[in-house]
């Protein structure tokens, strides 16, 4: 089908010192090229600890710039360019810093999915693995969370003895979003276990019987036979090659446009030609590191 591209680029990014990092959202064949799959928290531990020369970033640019901030001597590729984020584009500095003014003593949570320029002005930044950790370590009893008003809707149902208000109003994952009661329906007539991400709708994470992030559903799929995925489709696929024996079902239109904007045919170029290099400013990543370093060690904790 790709093997002889596969083995291409193998032989490439060992030419060229590189390691390719992938989201579990991106296309099969990508996920096949790939040498770390995970979530967004997994491959920012891994982007941390590489030590080769290069990361080729296989996910969406506020992924690529995490790895850049947390590893910023190595070169960090991202083989599409405009493979951006529409929730983090909800968010924006400004914003977060007028909501500090008119909650003063407030601490700001913001989560990965979002802007470098964004991160800097937070207190620490979260994860859907970890978002609920993350509120809970805080002594602040007011939490200002963004940008997706579901997960921070899900935050305060698991923690309400803190105030979490969404920041912006409204914000959200558009592919969470398609995600109704119809689907928790379903998944009970065709005999399925149903697990969504946080990201959805209140209403379906209460009909679900599992709320997880990606990578949770990751280490939750050994304990059923059959699922229903609500969340993007490329999880399927990870899922069915980790337990080809178990049934996994996904919504053929879930898709997210900018994380399937990574082909084989772009990887190969990067390769080649070693674009195209993330760059950030040193201030920024400076100020954004230590939001994401809390969180990265609250995790050791």
């Amino acid at each position: 089908m790709y093997t002889d591209q596969l083995r291409r680029i193998e032989h490439l990014k060992k030419e060229n010192n590189a390691i390719i990092l992938a989201h579990n959202y991106q296309p099969p064949e990508i996920q096949d090229a790939a040498d770390i799959i995970g979530d967004s928290l997994e491959l920012a531990m891994k982007a941390r600890e590489v030590t080769e020369n290069t990361i080729i970033l296989c996910g969406v640019r506020f992924m690529a710039e995490t790895a850049k901030v947390l590893n910023p001597k190595k070169a960090v590729i991202i083989p599409a360019p405009d493979a951006g984020c529409p929730l983090a584009d909800y968010l924006t500095p400004e914003m977060v810093r007028e909501a500090r003014l008119a909650h003063p003593g407030a601490a700001v949570v913001l989560y990965v999915n979002s802007d470098t320029a964004a991160k800097a002005e937070a207190d620490i930044v979260c994860t859907s693995a970890n978002a609920v950790d993350v509120v809970r370590s805080l002594t602040e009893t007011t939490i200002l969370f963004g940008p997706d008003s579901n997960l921070a809707d899900h935050v305060a149902s698991q923690v309400p003895e803190k105030e979490i208000i969404p920041l912006p109003e409204g914000g959200h994952c558009y592919v969470h979003a398609l995600f109704t009661c119809d689907d928790v329906i379903t998944a009970a007539e065709e005999g399925c276990t149903t697990i969504c991400h946080p990201e959805c709708p209140r209403e379906v994470r209460n009909g679900s019987d599992v709320v997880a992030s990606t990578g949770g559903m990751v280490t939750m799929a050994k304990n059923a036979e059959s699922w229903m995925l609500l969340t993007e489709k490329g999880i399927g696929y990870r899922l069915e090659k980790l337990y080809p024996e178990k049934r996994f079902v996904v919504r053929k239109d879930a898709i997210c446009a900018d994380m399937k904007k990574i082909i084989l045919d772009l990887l190969e170029h990067s390769l080649i030609t070693g674009e195209y290099v993330l760059e950030l400013p040193v201030d920024l990543m400076d100020r954004a590191r230590g939001p994401i370093e809390r969180m990265m060690a609250l995790r050791r904790e």
